[in-house]
């Protein structure tokens, strides 16, 4: 099977030619370093494959996979009727997203992006958020450096944080906040992920400091946070 690879808005586009089978390892070995380059949204354009039998399926699974598990989408279109046949047999259509055409598809990933924005500030709007004033630590999750130690954990919800005092780290870094909050000083270790960054000009009170958002955040964890700033907002209330 030949696959050409091009962009379009972020998004890569694989199209597809000649048989999808056991010989067909090259999609597995294309997405996976796709992924790896930080190409999370995948469309594969099938509109000239011609043959697909079972190892084929099990190749697409495995491609599927690896997209999914990196928290990326991976979408078809052009998939010609007997091809379509064949993953309907083998209850792929029930799992993965087909599309008639390349322009319905690549707009499906733009609405699939709405969504989760309006998703992501509907959870905002759930949790509240607590002024707080704390040490922290934060570092980077995949290297040594940076590190920063002894910032100011300025308000902090059951999604998310702000940090006062590192300027250190870009827009999507993924980082480690280590704190102990208090009474108990109850040492807790978070991933999470730099989603905003103030502007010096713009916002020179807020300057230098990190928004982080929680990632892979277990819900015992995620309730902690939970329980521990209600406790304090209802604190806040009686003063």
């Amino acid at each position: 099977m030949e696959i050409k690879a091009r962009q379009n808005n972020g998004i890569i586009i694989l199209d597809l030619t000649g048989r999808i089978d056991v010989d067909s390892a090259n999609l597995v070995e294309v997405v996976g370093q796709c992924v790896r380059d930080g190409y999370n949204d995948i469309l594969c354009n099938l509109e000239d494959v011609d043959f697909i039998d079972y190892m084929g399926t099990s190749v697409v699974v495995i491609a599927y996979k690896e997209v999914m598990n990196n928290q990326g989408r991976m979408k078809f279109c052009n998939v010609p009727v007997h091809i379509r046949n064949i993953l309907c047999i083998a209850g792929m259509d029930r799992v993965i997203e087909i599309y008639p055409d390349e322009e319905l598809a690549l707009n499906s990933f733009k609405e699939d992006k709405v969504i989760e924005d309006i998703q992501k500030m509907q959870l905002r709007r759930r949790f509240k958020r607590l002024p707080i004033d704390i040490k922290v630590e934060l570092k980077a999750k995949y290297a040594r450096n940076p590190v920063c130690l002894k910032l100011d954990l300025l308000n902090l919800s059951a999604i998310g944080a702000f940090i006062f005092g590192c300027n250190k780290f870009k827009l999507g870094d993924e980082v480690i906040l280590k704190m102990k909050l208090p009474p108990k000083r109850e040492a807790l270790e978070l991933e999470a992920k730099v989603v905003w960054i103030p502007d010096k000009q713009v916002q020179p009170h807020s300057y230098p400091g990190v928004g982080i958002e929680f990632i892979n955040i277990s819900p015992g964890l995620q309730q902690k946070l939970i329980d521990f700033i209600e406790r304090n907002f209802s604190f806040m209330s009686t003063d």
